[in-house]
C-alpha cells in the first residue's frame, strides 16, 4: 500500500449544523469501497476539543466558539462522530486544530503503512482540507485533492482554491469518481 485516503471533519456535529458539509456524503460515501477494495488505507481524521477547555489556544476567538459551541465538538460527544461508514480496517484519528497533522499521530500511522502519497478530503477547504495539504506536502507526500469530496461555508472560496490555489501548489484536483490511486486499478 502506498495511498491512503484522508477524509476530514465530516462528523455529524458538523453535518448537521452546516448545511455545506452535508454535500460531500454522497461521493464520499460511494468511494469508500472502491478505495478499500483497491487497498487504500481509509484514515478519518475528526475535530474535538477536550471538555475542560486545556487544549484551547489562549485568545484564540476561533476555538473559543468551538468550545462553547459544546456537544458539536466536545470530545466524546455525538457531534464528533463520524458521519460515513467505518470499517474495522480504518483508521480513526482525532485532531485539535485544522491540519490533520497538527499535534496527531497521523504521520506516524502513514510512515508505518509505507504511505507516500494522500489523497484528501472533508470540510472545510479553506481550513482542514488546505492546512492538511499544505502539511503533507511540507512532509514529502504527494498530494491529490477530491473536488466534490470537499466543500466551504464560502462556494467561492471553494472554487478558488480547487482551480487556483491548489494547482499552483503542484496538488492534483480531481472528482471522487476519477480519483485513481497511483500504481492502483480501481
Amino acid at each position: 500500500m502506498t495511498t491512503a485516503l484522508i477524509i476530514g471533519d465530516i462528523q455529524r456535529g458538523i453535518t448537521s449544523n452546516y448545511p455545506f458539509a452535508r454535500q460531500v456524503v454522497p461521493p464520499l460515501t460511494e468511494l469508500l469501497p472502491r478505495a478499500r477494495a483497491a487497498g487504500v488505507l481509509v484514515v478519518f481524521v475528526h475535530f474535538a476539543v477536550r471538555g475542560n477547555g486545556a487544549d484551547l489556544p489562549p485568545g484564540n476567538a476561533l476555538f473559543r466558539t468551538f468550545y462553547e459551541a459544546g456537544d458539536t465538538f466536545h470530545e466524546g460527544s455525538a457531534g464528533t462522530e463520524i458521519d460515513l461508514p467505518v470499517a474495522d480496517e480504518d483508521v480513526v484519528v482525532i485532531k485539535r486544530r485544522a491540519s490533520a497533522f497538527a499535534g496527531t499521530d497521523l504521520d506516524l500511522v502513514l510512515r508505518a503503512g509505507g504511505v507516500d502519497t494522500l489523497a484528501i478530503a472533508g470540510v472545510a477547504t479553506s481550513a482542514m482540507v488546505a492546512a492538511t495539504c499544505y502539511d503533507a506536502a511540507d512532509r514529502g507526500y504527494r498530494v491529490t485533492v477530491l473536488r466534490d469530496g470537499c466543500a466551504d461555508g464560502d462556494p467561492a472560496m471553494h472554487d478558488f482554491f480547487m482551480d487556483s490555489v491548489f494547482p499552483s501548489r503542484g496538488v492534483e484536483v480531481v472528482s471522487c469518481a476519477g480519483w485513481r490511486p497511483a500504481g492502483e486499478d480501481m
